[in-house]
């Protein structure tokens, strides 16, 4: 207990202060197919894909209701300002195209717009997905849900190229079943399969970097407009790759407050972060410092957990910054898992209003324009 309240104090030490109480809730994931659906899920625990982590079991794409349910929850309270609360997806604008990769027989890889996914899903499961798409945009035209990038796809093409010329049995499987999860491993040590912009050699950043325009040029397509503030899969891109970033309109970079960056060939340099850190690209770092995951049990009351990290970074008179994940508001494959999720939700949000009634609901981007703005 001592030493977490230690830790929500450091981390609150450095970075853009302002008497304001902010409160920003950025969550990755959105728009990503990760889990297809509760028969893809038996039907890889039966060909032997072994479940290890929550994603694996739970993370399946969004759908009306889940987003029926998240809107009802934000729209639950009001701030200072009468602002509902908002949410920050890190969205992905592209997903894997499962229909023509198997058609051209698993020999390369192939993505689809997000539009074009849920339009699939739609037909697929009429019930599920019917007018999912039509609600996220009408939650971005309600500002509660303010999307931002969080890279092309959440995979690793490398790695799934080279899975499928090897004819990988895991990756075949998990592909069969419209599915990327559960895989053992990528057959690098510096790289992760669902992180999008790994590399074990740096001259591949030469194909990441075009992977990375693409998907802010994909972003726009798909919502309508620029995103200006970017998380990375697993928080990880190489610092070559700022620059281009900040010439796409990318002005805003989600770090870690300690951050282990890869140079190459298995050799890493670290990072200290904090919130309002220029950097030599001149973007504007972001670090969260609150974190809810309230459906990864680990034997701890999340909306207390979080409502002490807030109360930390608001005695340091800094914006608190959420980082969550959309698997804790999934209910496709269990819906007892969204309701957890949720529930935690409307708590944490009645508490924080209830405590801090000056409090005021922002998105990550406008954040880093009032940082922006602050620091000129």
């Amino acid at each position: 207990m001592l030493k977490q309240v230690i830790f929500n104090n450091i981390k609150n030490i450095w970075g853009w202060k302002t008497a304001r109480k902010i409160l920003v809730i950025s969550v990755d994931d959105y728009g990503n197919v990760r889990l297809d659906s509760k028969e893809a899920r038996e039907k890889m625990n039966q060909a032997g894909l072994k479940i290890r982590s929550r994603f694996d079991a739970l993370d399946a794409m969004e759908t009306k209701e889940d987003l029926e349910i998240l809107f009802d929850a934000l729209t639950s309270v009001k701030d200072k300002n009468g602002r509902n609360a908002v949410f920050t997806p890190f969205a992905l604008p592209c997903n894997i195209d499962f229909e023509k990769i198997a058609s051209e027989n698993y020999r390369k890889y192939e993505y689809e717009l997000l539009p074009t996914t849920f339009k699939k899903l739609s037909e697929k499961d009429t019930l599920a997905y019917d007018g999912t798409w039509n609600l996220w945009k009408e939650g971005i035209e309600k500002g509660i849900m303010i999307p931002q990038f969080h890279g092309r796809e959440h995979l690793n093409v490398k790695v799934l190229e080279e899975k499928l010329a090897n004819k990988d049995v895991e990756v075949l499987t998990a592909l069969r079943n419209r599915s990327y999860t559960s895989i053992s491993n990528s057959g690098y040590s510096t790289i992760n399969y669902t992180a999008a912009f790994d590399f074990w050699d740096s001259s591949e950043n030469v194909d990441l970097r075009k992977i990375l325009i693409d998907g802010l040029h994909q972003f726009r397509n798909a919502f309508g407009y620029k995103a200006s503030h970017f998380m990375p899969p697993t928080s990880k891109i190489h610092e070559s790759h700022l620059s281009v970033l900040k010439e796409e309109g990318i002005n805003y970079i989600d770090t870690n407050l300690i951050h282990s960056q890869h140079q190459g060939l298995g050799n890493y340099a670290k990072s200290y972060n904090f919130t309002g850190k220029k950097l030599k690209s001149g973007q504007i770092n972001i670090v969260r410092n609150v974190v809810f995951e309230p459906t990864d049990v680990r034997g701890f009351d999340w909306v207390n957990y979080s409502l002490k990290q807030i109360e930390a970074a608001f005695c340091w008179r800094r914006p608190a910054i959420i980082s969550s994940h959309r698997v804790n508001f999934c209910g496709y494959i269990d819906p007892n898992n969204r309701k957890i999720g949720i529930d935690a939700l409307k708590e944490l949000l009645k508490k924080v209003v209830k405590k801090w009634p000056d409090v005021e609901f922002m998105s990550a981007n406008e954040l880093g324009d009032l940082i922006s703005k602050t620091k000129s």
